[in-house]
């Protein structure tokens, strides 16, 4: 019984030793009076905010034009192709034939007739129409004029931009159908 009341004893006095010793100084006694004194001054008003103005959309009108972080292009002197391309041009008076309003990838040979010492060639549109042509008609349309036609294709020459404001002549043939499969 001695025995445990001296460990209450000395219980009872570690408590209250560690008590006192963590209630001793005010270390944070500055914090708290720096706090008070902010808390003290009077309170700014917020600004409203900022009057923000509508979108407005940009169209950027020059992407056509040449890049300012390119050099400029260049043109080559015209070759002695293009200078032969000069003189040609498509026909001015010329009265558009029905084939004209086709492309001529529409356009399939369907075969031919002959008749006294002329040749015909047989066309089918995309549409279904079968028309009959000969050398010199024209046809698709890039003022393609038919050279020659034997019994399995049509020759072609057809009058098309060069991509420098000039023209150029295409050769193009149109294979009978079955033949080009």
């Amino acid at each position: 019984m001695k025995l445990d009341s001296v460990l209450n004893k000395f219980a009872l006095v570690s408590i209250v030793l560690l008590l006192a010793g963590c209630g001793g100084g005010d270390e944070f006694a500055d914090l708290r009076e720096f706090m008070r004194e902010v808390e003290r001054k009077p309170v700014p008003p917020i600004q409203p905010l900022p009057e923000f103005e509508p979108y407005q959309p940009f169209t950027y009108g020059a992407a056509n034009l040449r890049s300012p972080f390119e050099p400029p292009i260049v043109l080559p002197p015209p070759t002695e192709q293009q200078i032969a391309n000069r003189g040609v041009k498509p026909p001015k008076d010329h009265v558009k034939q029905y084939l004209e309003r086709f492309n001529l990838a529409t356009l399939s040979m369907v075969g031919t007739l002959q008749q006294d010492n002329s040749t015909w060639a047989l066309v089918e549109d995309g549409t279904g129409g079968v028309h009959r042509v000969q050398v010199g008609d024209f046809m698709g349309t890039n003022y393609g004029q038919i050279e020659s036609i034997n019994g399995t294709r049509i020759d072609i020459t057809e009058i098309v931009g060069d991509g420098q404001g000039g023209w150029l002549r295409r050769p193009r043939s149109i294979e009978l159908r079955g033949l080009s499969n």
